[in-house]
């Protein structure tokens, strides 16, 4: 019998439908990091305002948590159970908002197959009526209002996200690479 040692539930354990690799979490040491503050214009978009004010400080890959700021125009979907079974989740049908306040998220940037970049974004969000709700941000669909977006970055500038096919999930997901010399 195993003895209980704490009185937490134990953590969910997802099962996907593919094959499980031999690394569980892909992952790289980054040597060194920068971190620093941004504050998102009004009127663009949010995958916009990210990936050039990024660029401009030669960032192609990175972390980040957005704090706060209206949101003029916003779009996200919800992920939902796969009725086929093909995979565990899928996205909902977008819902798009006018007008929002976001209260917290989380972004990633990354690059695609291609080279092209990416923006992740997970956050909560407050309705104009006050209903709090979140959900998968669509962060070109999603414009920065009258109140901008504070954003707390970690540039990864040791290595670089790109999107692959993950067997396991049967999903595109971000994975640690080494850094391309030239990624901008």
């Amino acid at each position: 019998m195993i003895e209980k040692t704490t009185g937490l539930p134990r953590a969910r354990t997802v099962v996907h439908p593919g094959p499980s690799g031999p690394v569980r979490i892909a992952h790289m040491h980054a040597d060194k990091g920068r971190h620093f503050r941004l504050s998102l214009p009004p009127g663009a978009t949010l995958y916009d305002s990210l990936v050039r004010a990024l660029y401009s400080e030669d960032v192609a890959s990175a972390s980040m948590t957005l704090i706060d700021g209206e949101l003029d125009a916003m779009s996200f979907c919800m992920a939902l159970p796969d009725p086929t079974g093909r995979v565990l989740a899928t996205y909902g049908a977008p819902e798009t908002l006018r007008g929002a306040r976001l209260i917290f998220g989380n972004a990633t940037l990354g690059r695609s197959a291609s080279g092209s970049p990416v923006v992740h974004c997970h956050g909560a969000f407050r309705e104009a009526d006050g209903r709090v709700r979140g959900g998968h941000i669509l962060t070109e669909r999603t414009v920065v209002g009258c109140i901008p977006v504070t954003v707390v970055v970690t540039a990864l500038d040791s290595f670089e996200l790109r999107v692959s096919y993950d067997e396991e999930t049967r999903m595109p997901l971000m994975r640690p690479e080494a850094r391309a010399v030239a990624h901008v």
